[in-house]
């Protein structure tokens, strides 16, 4: 059974693949430090998945506290880097936290990794690191020219990365993010910020009646209705790529880039206007000024990741609000206030 460590092991994004990965033949090591995540979500894992998982609250700041997990488990044999901070709008105002983070805490994952003898990294990624595109859909091709901070340090993350499977013949598969949303089936598992970032989640509580109204950011981009048009992909499916990847890189060598998207893109309008029909009644918007480090529109092709990892997006726009919808409906505070009645 291959242990697999897992950064950010209760953020959104990975405790899908968590589920995804303990369906199959991995042990699971967890360590987060709950900046952006809550505890509940490893719980609800367990349950899901009638499987245990080990956990270590640490922060990849704290080079002997990772050092130690390394220690503590010496037999992990791959890696899946989640853990950073992701909101772009933030990155705009506090760039250096940012860097600092993100970078910084990925250097210390990768030398604690070297220093035990660990090669094989599946490093989560996002499209913001093409910027504003020139040809759409994009391919993995395409030049790298992030436009905000967030997407710079996933390009130099990136680079980093691929610097070091040179140097030290490490085996990486680097996944390109669209924009992930929706929620398990079992409505037990989602989204749950302290405060929305993210398109689909703001809509979720807006639809909830918990904020008075989605603003869009901007209706004069050069797209069919005006609003910004983004590739969406339901969580389980991006789930499902880690699972792929992991896989690929038992018998692959190298550096393995992937767009993990649907190729299809949605307007913000068209997702709210989805949603309406998933939660059964109008949901208030008004339209604001455009958010710097923004672009009109991005959508992936992702016949790579087809062709080499035998992955394809299988879920639609109607499973993405619905599965959303549901979570928020079944967890209205989320995580973090579970009720004991």
């Amino acid at each position: 059974m291959k242990k697999i460590l897992i950064t950010g092991g209760a953020g959104y994004i990975a405790s899908h693949t968590n589920l995804e990965l303990l369906k199959g033949d991995f042990e699971l090591v967890l360590i987060d430090n709950f900046c952006n995540s809550c505890a509940e979500s490893i719980k609800r894992i367990e349950e899901l998945s009638g499987r245990t998982v080990k956990f270590h609250q640490i922060n990849l700041m704290d080079t002997q506290a990772l050092d130690a997990v390394f220690t503590l488990e010496p037999d992990i044999d791959s890696v899946i880097h989640f853990a950073a901070l992701k909101a772009v709008g933030e990155s705009v105002e506090i760039p250096l936290a940012y860097y600092t983070n993100n970078i910084t805490g990925s250097l210390n994952l990768y030398q604690a990794m070297k220093n035990h003898g660990v090669r094989k990294i599946v490093f989560s990624s996002s499209a913001t690191v093409y910027g504003d595109p020139v040809t759409i859909p994009v391919t993995e091709n395409a030049p790298v020219q992030a436009t905000n901070p967030y997407g710079q340090t996933k390009a130099m993350m990136e680079q980093i990365l691929i610097d070091t499977a040179h140097a030290e013949n490490w085996d990486i598969a680097i996944l390109r993010y669209f924009n992930p949303v929706g929620a398990h089936e079992s409505g037990r598992i989602g989204e749950d910020p302290s405060y929305p970032n993210n398109l689909l989640p703001f809509v979720s509580q807006v639809a909830a009646g918990i904020r008075e109204k989605v603003v869009i950011f901007g209706d004069d981009w050069d797209t069919p209705d005006g609003t910004g048009v983004r590739d969406y992909i339901h969580v389980v499916d991006l789930a499902k790529a880690h699972v792929k990847s992991i896989e690929k890189l038992a018998s692959s060598k190298g550096v393995h880039i992937y767009n993990i998207g649907t190729g299809r893109g949605y307007s913000v309008l068209e997702m709210v206007k989805a949603f309406e029909d998933a939660c059964g009644h109008s949901i208030a918007y008004q339209v604001g000024p455009r958010r710097s480090g923004d672009i009109a529109e991005v959508t992936g092709d992702t016949n790579k990741a087809e062709a080499e990892l035998g992955w394809t997006a299988e879920l639609g726009l109607k499973h993405m609000v619905d599965s959303a919808w549901k979570w928020q409906s079944m967890n209205p505070n989320g995580y973090k206030k579970i009720s004991t009645s």
